[in-house]
């Protein structure tokens, strides 16, 4: 699992990044998982990277949803 930038998120496919975000969850647990019951994160950092790359993610998915929206106003 890798953290991405968000035009490499544009250039995935909608399955590609609905697979990516359920790891990046999945992860996120794990790691939340590690902080509450007292352990020391590997990495700090890696929740909040964790988290950004989630939201934009998120992003990209809103993004092409107002376009097919757009896209069926334009057409009416």
């Amino acid at each position: 699992m890798s953290i991405f930038r968000i035009d490499e998120i544009r250039k995935m496919s909608e399955k590609e990044r609905k697979g990516e975000l359920e790891s990046l969850r999945m992860d996120l647990m794990r790691e939340r998982g590690i902080i509450a019951t007292g352990g020391a994160p590997e990495n700090p950092g890696r929740v909040r990277e964790i988290r950004r790359t989630i939201a934009r993610i998120k992003t990209v998915d809103g993004e092409r949803e107002l376009k097919l929206e757009l896209g069926r106003e334009i057409e009416k």
